[in-house]
This record gives structure tokens, C-alpha cells and sequence, in this order.
């Protein structure tokens, strides 16, 4: 017996004054109905409205239980109507976490497009190239660079990190221009690198040509564990860097920074957008999801084995919002009753 079918059943039977006019008003048959409320009262071992020719008389068990069961399908009714409109319009606070490259070069500036399709999704963005608890902290989603090694995550993977290998025309002039990675071990040049917090392991440069793969270590006078500053530091003239390609793209494509060893190709870092594992999913995660896959799909240098092209700008404010999502389908309202009973 489906409980609360019958439950509304009966309810509106006691509202209508008839299982004929009930029925109609819940898009059912009479017999179907009759046998809703009989099995409630089979199932409460109680009758609940004696039914005779000319009309139908409401039992005091009958009355007690439609006086508790009215208020609380009213509450249902609403409660139901509020989902199936955040459906439509979502709205609550969102907690993202996304490294802090990402963030200030590429989403940061293509939020205004969402805000403006979504005003009632407040967000949260946590930003940092730290690891990230999401359960523990609470956190909806997380943009990360890296492979997903949580299992209990669900992961999205949203492109790639293409890596080009750079330095200031000054430096150049300088310390000389590198033609294989091997001379970047020479005593006479200066290598940038990232160090893995935590440990403060540094990261080596990979480079790749015809299947042969090298890492350099080679000299570092500055070693820093965030991206933002790792441009910075390049863009000082202070050593050769490896970095993403969309960080990079103005200055490349204005002259401040030249590409350095075309013919070797540097490590592919996948980006994800992961989430925890949950069963249900809410419309302003799923929303926000499915804007951020358009958004990176949008983006060449995100897809493999791209490269910058001459005057690329990448993070600047688009002049063209990306384009969004479309609203979600409304949630079946299945078993809603209808507003009133026929006449």
C-alpha cells in the first residue's frame, strides 16, 4: 500500500464530501480511490468513514486523523512546491575550492556571466593550491590541477594544463638562450622552481621529444610553491620557468616573454572538478557544474596538445558571456493533489 497516497486519498474524500468528486479532483477512479481509503483502514484496523446511498459520515477516528493529516500534507504541499522551484530558480551558498591560478586568471573573471544567470547562488571560493578535505570541510566542489587520487571523489575531468617553457628577453640576453633542456644544467643559467608544500621537495622540469624524456633540475636561486608568484618571478627576469601555457599568453604574445625549446614538449596536467560521493546532488552544485564544463570548453589552451597562439589573451573579462546552461528540467510532481475539489 502506497501510505501516503492513501493517505490524500482520504483526505480529500472528507474534503469533498464524495469519492466521485474526489477522484475527479485527483485525476483517479472511484474505484481507485474506494480502495486507497479501505486500505488505510485495513492497515489502521479502524473504520474511518461509514459510507451509505445518500452520504458519507466521518467516523471520530476518521476526524482525529484527518484533523493531524491535513496540516501536514498542507506542509508537504509547500515543501514540495519549494523544491520545484529552486528547481528552476536555485539559489543557497555554494563553497568551491579552486587552486589560486586558476581562479584570479580564468574563473574569477567569468563569474559576472554566472551571477548574472543564477543571482541567488551565493558563492564561497576558497582559494589556495593546498590540499583540500571536502567532507570534513565542508565543501561542495573542488577545481584542481592533478589526478584525482580520492576514490571516494566523484571527478570530472575539464581539460588540461599545456606547459611552455619560458623566459624575459632580458634574461636572455644575459645568460644565453638554451638549445636542448641539458643546457639549462649549465652553471650560467638560472632555473625557477616549485616546491611541493609540506615537504618543500622541488619540482623538476620535464621535457619530452620522439619519446625521450628528461627532468633538469639545473640551478635555482628562487624556489616558491605558488603559481601566481612563480609568473611574477619569471616576468623579473630572475630564471626560465615552466608554467601553464594560459598563465603565460599575454606575455608571450606582447613580447615579454619568449618561448624557449619549441621542439620539446612539456608534462600535460589534467583538471578536474570533483565532488563528494552523494546520492543527491543539489540543483546549484549540479548548475554551477555543468556552467564550469562549458566554461573550460570554451577555453583552446585548455584542450591537448594546444599551444599559444600570436596574440592570445586568456583571463581577461570576455566581451562574450559563455554560454550557459540551460535550466534544469522541473521535478515530476507526481502525486500532487489538485488545488480543489469540482464542483
Amino acid at each position: 500500500m502506497d501510505k501516503f497516497a492513501a493517505l490524500q486519498a482520504f483526505a480529500r474524500v472528507v474534503e469533498c464530501g464524495s469519492f466521485t468528486k474526489a477522484a475527479t479532483s485527483l485525476g483517479a477512479t472511484n474505484a481507485a480511490v474506494t480502495r486507497s481509503v479501505q486500505d488505510l483502514e485495513a492497515h489502521l484496523r479502524t473504520k474511518l468513514i461509514h459510507r451509505t446511498t445518500r452520504r458519507l459520515n466521518i467516523t471520530p477516528d476518521g476526524q482525529r486523523l484527518y484533523e493531524r493529516a491535513a496540516g501536514w500534507l498542507d506542509d508537504w504541499q509547500a515543501l514540495e512546491a519549494s523544491v520545484v522551484n529552486a528547481q528552476a530558480s536555485p539559489r543557497g551558498r555554494l563553497r568551491v575550492d579552486i587552486g589560486a591560478a586558476l581562479a584570479r586568471q580564468f574563473l574569477i573573471p567569468a563569474l559576472p556571466a554566472f551571477h548574472a544567470r543564477y543571482p541567488d547562488i551565493e558563492i564561497s571560493l576558497g582559494v589556495g593550491d593546498g590540499l583540500t578535505d571536502l567532507i570534513g570541510q565542508n565543501i561542495d566542489c573542488v577545481i584542481r590541477g592533478g589526478v584525482i587520487e580520492d576514490e571516494s571523489l566523484v571527478a570530472r575531468k575539464l581539460g588540461v594544463f599545456n606547459y611552455v617553457t619560458c623566459a624575459t628577453p632580458q634574461y636572455l640576453r644575459t645568460h644565453g638562450v638554451p638549445k636542448h633542456p641539458s643546457d639549462l644544467e649549465a652553471p650560467a643559467h638560472r632555473v625557477l622552481s616549485l616546491f611541493r608544500p609540506g615537504s618543500g621537495e622541488l619540482r623538476p622540469l620535464a621535457f619530452e621529444r620522439g619519446g625521450q624524456r628528461l627532468t633538469v633540475q639545473g640551478r635555482s636561486v628562487l624556489s616558491l610553491n605558488e603559481s601566481n608568484a612563480y609568473v611574477a618571478a619569471g616576468l623579473a627576469g630572475l630564471g626560465v620557468m615552466s608554467i601553464a601555457a594560459f598563465l603565460v599568453s599575454d606575455a608571450l604574445a606582447d613580447g615579454r616573454l619568449v618561448r624557449l625549446l619549441p621542439d620539446w614538449t612539456c608534462d600535460e596536467k589534467p583538471i578536474y572538478i570533483a565532488h563528494a560521493s552523494r546520492r543527491h546532488m543539489s540543483t546549484r552544485l549540479r548548475v554551477f557544474i555543468d556552467w564550469v564544463v562549458q566554461l573550460f570548453e570554451q577555453e583552446p589552451l585548455f584542450r591537448p596538445g594546444a599551444m599559444v597562439p600570436t596574440g592570445a589573451v586568456v583571463g581577461r573579462p570576455r566581451t562574450a558571456a559563455p554560454t550557459l546552461v540551460k535550466r534544469p528540467p522541473r521535478a515530476p510532481r507526481a502525486g500532487q493533489a489538485a488545488p480543489g475539489c469540482p464542483p
